[in-house]
Parts: structure tokens; C-alpha cells; sequence
């Protein structure tokens, strides 16, 4: 059952992730560091989730990340991610990865459908220009269709639009709904296993992941007992605890790196 963290209260869940002896603590980025904006390139860590994977970053055993349905260029962009940063990221739902020090895992790796997904953006270019506000994405691995500028009435309409061309064109790729996004990928990862790679790759013994989207659910569904899964806002979840906006979760994320940062070693 999920419930509210309160700010303040001393929670035994929190103590204990903080606790844990290798701890990755992994975060969606929009709606979840970030505040949701209707531009999407616009996106931007609130300050105070800044400060708190700052923090964080500087413990010992202590690996941030964060896993995001954007592809990777794109989620460099936004989290003002530089060649020097230790955080690692996980792009387009966990096709891709970037890792301290090393970098771009696989760079070159080619995607058999690249030519299709440039035929389809050919395509729904000039089918979406009849949709005020839809706004048209290219991945790396697919295509994002935004509706959070329009009316509802139009992203419907231009999501069931969108649904057509692909029925006809790309039956195959998979599929997926957020928060007033549509997206369709070649590829067939999910949040699930970029936490999967993770854990593998920085050996955690406690994983705290925190999303705001249907799409965090496949990560919220994984975590095991020794993990704990945050959900951001309202919503169905798996999720053991629930706040309500990227400003709680810097300050969750500070309870931990002080509880973090005064356990004994």
C-alpha cells in the first residue's frame, strides 16, 4: 500500500535505504527533478533536486542516476549534463546509457529502423501541422508526439491520428502513453530494465527510484524488498511512498544524503 511521506517525521523506510550499503538512487526527470513545462526542451532540474544529487553525488558508495524516456542527446540537453558529471544517465527508456568517465555505452550501435522512423517523421510532419499545439519528436529510437500545449480535444484527435499511421505502417513498435505524451519505439525496453543494467552495473544492495508517469510504473514494479519506489503526484502506483512535486523530492533526497552521510562506516 502506498503512502504519504511526511516531511519532518522520521520514516523507517527512508532510514533504511539510506542506510543500505551500495545505494543508487534513480530518477525520472520530467515531473519528477523537473517541474512538467509545455515545451519540452525546456525542462530543467529545480534547483533544490540540483543541491540534493550535489549531495548525494559526493558520498561514498553513492551512485545517482537518472532514467528517462528521452533519448540521450536530448536528456544531456536538459539535465546540463557535461562530460565531467557523475551522474549516470539511462535514455530512451534504457536503450541507451552514459557512464561516468567512460561515456556513451555502444555509441555506434546501429538501429535497423532508423530509415522507417525518418519515413514516418516525413509522414506526420505535415499530418500534425493541422493539430494547433501538437508539438512532433524524433528519438533516437522512435517518435514522441507532446500534447500538453493543445486542447484536449485536439491531442486526442491527433493522438488517434497518429495511432493510424503507425497501425498501418509500423504495427510492430511498441507503444506507449504519459502524461499528455504519445510515443512509439523501435525498441523494446523499458524502465524495468535500465534498473535491471543498473543494479548489475554499480552492484546496489538498495535502489530508491522516484517517477511521476505511467512509464515509471515498469521501474516501480521491479524494486524487491530491499528497495524503495517514490511516486511524485497522484496516480496508480506501486510505489511505496508517495510526495507531492520535484520540491519534496529534494527534500527526500536531502533526509537521505544526511542520514546517509552521518551512518557509521
Amino acid at each position: 500500500m502506498t503512502r504519504d511521506w511526511i516531511p519532518g517525521e522520521s520514516d523507517p523506510a527512508v532510514s533504511a535505504i539510506a542506510r543500505t550499503d551500495r545505494l543508487l538512487v534513480a530518477l525520472d526527470f520530467d515531473g519528477t527533478a523537473s517541474e512538467l513545462v509545455a515545451e519540452p526542451m525546456s525542462a530543467r532540474a529545480v534547483p533544490a533536486v540540483k543541491r540534493a544529487i550535489a549531495d548525494l553525488s559526493a558520498l561514498p558508495q553513492t551512485t545517482v542516476a537518472f532514467i528517462s524516456g528521452r533519448s540521450l542527446v536530448h536528456l544531456r540537453e536538459i539535465a546540463e549534463h557535461d562530460d565531467d558529471s557523475t551522474v549516470v544517465l539511462a535514455g530512451s527508456h534504457g536503450a541507451q546509457y552514459w557512464y561516468p568517465g567512460e561515456g556513451e555505452a555502444d555509441p555506434d550501435a546501429a538501429d535497423p529502423e532508423r530509415m522507417l522512423r525518418d519515413t514516418l517523421l516525413d509522414e506526420l510532419a505535415p499530418l500534425l501541422a493541422d493539430y494547433p499545439g501538437i508539438e512532433l519528436e524524433s528519438k533516437t529510437f522512435g517518435i514522441g508526439i507532446h500534447g500538453r500545449p493543445a486542447r484536449p480535444e485536439v491531442e486526442r484527435a491527433a493522438f488517434a491520428a497518429v495511432d493510424e499511421v503507425f497501425a498501418r505502417r509500423a504495427r510492430h513498435w511498441r507503444r506507449r502513453t504519459g502524461d499528455r505524451i504519445l510515443e512509439y519505439s523501435s525498441r523494446d525496453e523499458g524502465k524495468d530494465t535500465a534498473i535491471s543494467v543498473l543494479r548489475e552495473r554499480t552492484g546496489a544492495t538498495g535502489i530508491l527510484f522516484a517517477g511521476d508517469d505511467v512509464t515509471d510504473e515498469d521501474a516501480l514494479r521491479v524494486l524487491g524488498d530491499d528497495d524503495l519506489g517514490v511516486r511524485v503526484g497522484e496516480g496508480e502506483t506501486a510505489a511505496a511512498l508517495r510526495v507531492e512535486s520535484p520540491q519534496q523530492i529534494a527534500e527526500l533526497l536531502e533526509v537521505i544524503a544526511s542520514e546517509r552521510a552521518s551512518r557509521p562506516q
